[in-house]
């Protein structure tokens, strides 16, 4: 049986993975797929490719298109999630910031640089308007470091998925200023350049699989109690992300690289762009 070590992030996107698992849609494949949660989110995942930690990771889009520009051996063998992600601004509940432009100028909580979190700080506050060489940020590592920065005033605002951090604001423990959805789809399915190298035959069996998950994932009978069940979010909240997100079983598009890559140097957080880029994975013949 081959071992393949696939990681991402414990939100309910990912569940069809834990069914597929769980259920032992791999195994049947003489697969065995090893899932590790990483609540630090893109970019540990992407250092986890760099390093040969992991083999397959579940990565937003803008994430994985800066890293593998950067260097990170590793390839998009797929979209994920053809949808945009809606993520939720929020503040310290007792924070005196009412509106985006009271937050114009503060400082944002984000869990590592070049992960999801930072990068789309730069593309809201573009959307804004604002002067992106300005901002400044608060390094957290994790959701629970952005509830001890925000609560501690050690950072004003930090972007995450709206329903994964629903909890929180009705704990008051968050306030929500507003939301933005990312330009593109958000999220990937990534293999290592190692991972393709030594067992490239493995990803058709593991997409087949995943793909077959995902395309008849809504049809499961109670679908939206066991999501509430499993990751705490109230039943209409699931009703509402639902309502929103697409799975996806095709390439990403290379013209949405192309967007991602053009924005990414518009707003300087790459170098130049490099001539024939190319982060799609191309089965062998």
């Amino acid at each position: 049986m081959e071992r393949v070590k696939i990681v991402g992030v414990p939100e309910h996107f990912n569940l069809p993975w834990h069914f597929a698992i769980e259920e032992g849609a791999f195994e049947a494949r003489d697969i065995e797929l090893i899932w590790e949660d990483i609540p630090q989110g893109t970019g540990r995942m992407c250092q986890m490719l760099q390093d040969k930690e992991a083999d397959l990771a579940i990565v937003l889009t803008e994430g994985i298109c800066k890293a593998i520009h950067d260097g990170v051996p590793a390839k998009i063998i797929q979209k994920y999630i053809g949808s945009p992600l809606l993520w939720g601004i929020h503040v310290g509940h007792n924070s005196p910031y009412q509106s985006m432009e009271d937050l114009k100028g503060t400082k944002a909580a984000i869990s590592r640089y070049g992960s999801g979190s930072h990068l789309m700080a730069y593309v809201h506050a573009k959307q804004l308007d604002w002067n992106t060489e300005q901002l400044s940020f608060e390094l957290i590592g994790t959701l629970q470091g952005a509830v001890d920065a925000l609560t501690k005033g050690k950072a004003d605002y930090f972007m995450w998925e709206h329903f994964t951090t629903k909890p929180l604001v009705n704990q008051k423990i968050f306030r929500r200023i507003e939301d933005c959805t990312t330009p593109w789809p958000c999220f990937v399915i990534t293999a290592s350049q190692d991972f393709i190298d030594k067992k490239e035959g493995l990803i058709p069996h593991i997409l087949e699989v995943i793909n077959t998950y995902t395309a008849e994932f809504r049809q499961i009978p109670s679908i939206d109690r066991t999501f509430s069940n499993r990751y705490d979010l109230a039943i209409e909240d699931i009703h509402k992300w639902l309502g929103i997100t697409d799975w996806s079983q095709s390439q990403l598009e290379s013209q949405v690289v192309d967007t991602i890559i053009d924005t990414l140097s518009d707003l300087k957080l790459i170098s130049d762009k490099i001539d024939n880029y190319s982060p799609l994975w191309q089965p062998s013949d």
